[in-house]
């Protein structure tokens, strides 16, 4: 039972760094559609659409990221799915904006896709038992 629970504690981790993560994706969107100066993207850089448009595209994905951390929390099993599937495109989203150095933030990047990695971790791992544990219910 204790090994579960400490299952179920990673699974919660995970939602709350999603709900972080998407949160952070949204202010990324909020700067880059209401202040196009501070997000540049140069010739060197990885640049597939205008600022405008990424900021619309994080935004909006950072929305969706939000509302996976949420359905993991009540233990949706489509939570789940959408969260894998989510912080796999958004650590890749991250490291493509971090083909903008010197403009992005590496460390930044680097710290968002580690989490994005700690969370597929933590939902691909362990999922059996999830909603028992979180319901009190035995097992």
């Amino acid at each position: 039972m204790a090994a579960r629970e400490s299952w179920a504690g990673w699974i919660v981790f995970a939602s709350f760094v999603i709900i972080i993560v998407g949160a952070m994706d949204m202010i990324q969107g909020f700067v880059a559609i209401l202040e196009d100066e501070y997000v540049v993207a140069t010739r060197e850089g990885l640049a597939i659409m205008d600022v405008t448009a990424w900021g619309w595209t994080t935004l909006i994905w950072g929305g969706i990221l939000i509302l996976a951390g949420l359905g993991l929390l009540g233990g949706a099993d489509w939570a789940r799915w959408l969260a894998i599937i989510g912080v796999g495109i958004n650590a890749i989203q991250q490291v493509a904006f971090l083909a903008n150095y010197p403009q992005a933030y590496p460390l930044w990047n680097i710290l968002i896709v580690t989490l994005n990695f700690v969370v597929l971790y933590a939902l691909t791992v362990r999922w059996q038992g999830f909603r028992e544990t979180m319901q009190g219910t035995p097992v």
